[in-house]
Formats: C-alpha cells, sequence, structure tokens
C-alpha cells in the first residue's frame, strides 16, 4: 500500500495537472510546500516505480497507474469533506484539513459505508467531482465567472478549495453552489464584476471571479 507521503504527492500532481495541464517541481513544491530537492528526489522515485514519467525541463505527468492510485486517494478525501459537511455540519472552508488526515486511514469497507450514507454523492461540497469506486468522474463543465460576458445569469457549480480565507468570503457573499446570478458589469480598469444574487449587487475580485465557476443558464 502506498505510504501517506506517497499518497499526498499522487493527488496533489493530478490536482495540479486537472487544472494547469502541466505539473513542474515548482508548482508541487508550492503546492505541497516542500522543498524543491525534496520535490524532485520523490519524483524521480514515483518515475522509477512507474507512478509518473518525467522529462527534465518539460515537467512530469501521471502513468495510468499513477492517476488509478491518485483518484483512489481523490476519491477517499473528498467523501470525507461530504461526511464532515453533511453529518458533522462542518464548514466547507474547515474540512480540506481534516479530510487530509482521514483519507489515509479509511478502508475499502468505510469507503462504501461512508458513500452510502451520503447517498453516492457525484461531488463534494466544494462543486469537485468525487471519483466512483471503479475510477471513473463526472465531468463538469463550467468556466470562471472571470470569463462570462456581461449580461449572463449563471449558475454556480464550483468554488475553488485552494483557499480557505477565498471559501469564507464566498459563503459570507453568498456565491454558493448551485447559487443563480447575474453578471452585471465588468470594471475595465481591475476586471473586477459587479453581479447580482438574488436582490443585491456586489462587486468582487477578479481574484475570486477567477476562482469561482459557473455554468450559463
Amino acid at each position: 500500500m502506498p505510504s501517506e507521503q506517497i499518497e499526498n504527492y499522487l493527488k496533489n500532481i493530478y490536482k495540479i495537472q486537472a487544472t494547469d495541464g502541466k505539473v513542474t517541481t515548482t508548482s508541487l513544491s508550492d503546492r505541497l510546500q516542500i522543498s524543491p530537492a525534496s520535490v524532485t528526489e520523490m519524483v524521480k522515485k514515483l518515475a522509477d516505480d512507474g507512478s509518473l514519467t518525467h522529462t527534465p525541463y518539460k515537467g512530469f505527468e501521471l502513468t495510468e497507474s499513477g492517476k488509478r492510485q491518485a483518484l483512489k486517494v481523490v476519491r477517499k478525501h473528498r467523501l470525507w469533506e461530504m461526511f464532515l459537511v453533511e453529518v458533522l455540519h462542518f464548514g466547507w472552508d474547515e474540512i480540506d484539513e481534516e479530510a487530509e488526515k482521514l483519507e489515509h486511514f479509511m478502508s475499502a469497507k468505510m469507503e462504501d459505508k461512508v458513500d452510502e450514507v451520503l447517498g453516492h454523492p457525484r461531488v463534494d461540497p466544494h462543486g469537485d467531482p468525487i471519483p466512483a469506486s471503479d475510477g471513473s468522474m463526472k465531468k463538469i463543465r463550467s468556466v470562471p465567472l472571470a470569463e462570462i460576458e456581461e449580461g449572463s445569469t449563471v449558475r454556480i457549480l464550483r468554488v475553488s478549495d485552494n483557499s480557505p480565507e477565498l471559501l469564507q468570503y464566498a459563503s459570507s457573499v453568498g456565491l454558493t453552489l448551485n447559487k443563480k446570478i447575474t453578471i452585471k458589469q465588468r470594471m475595465k480598469f481591475d476586471d473586477s464584476l459587479i453581479v447580482r444574487i438574488g436582490t443585491k449587487e456586489l462587486t468582487i475580485s477578479s481574484r475570486v471571479a477567477e476562482n469561482v465557476f459557473a455554468e450559463i443558464i
């Protein structure tokens, strides 16, 4: 069974690859808060055991075997996030660290039971898809608010979980899953957006707009 450290590497390589397309020593070092030298050493080990391919100066990517291993960890992590929110009533900004601890000690029996109790959810509390037990995963077609035209009405499908502070802010102003909002105006000088949520209007920064994802309705 992969060690906790290896599971964390595979999961985070998968997440970077899914969003950025390319994984580098620097991007992985920044995400894991580990020195580049340590990342380079682990990447070599993972390449040697067939979990990823590494092209010097061009980055690396998971092999099919590595992806399967990563998706198993991602599934456990996102199921625990749902359990923490739905059953234990944690806030969506509090769950990543807790799920990080629990995912490594989840048996297959426990995984199936949590999935059953939750009603076999397709997405986690942030809107990210939960892989099925066979590794398949629903594709969510969404775009950042930053790329949506003025006048569009959209439904929020996902909010990036990279920052607890962002999640706290999004929750406080109503930028939550399945909420319908209208893009009223884009401010040219800083790309901030004026949006309408229900009966209220507010201005959100370009950074927030880049991390909230929606579909046009």
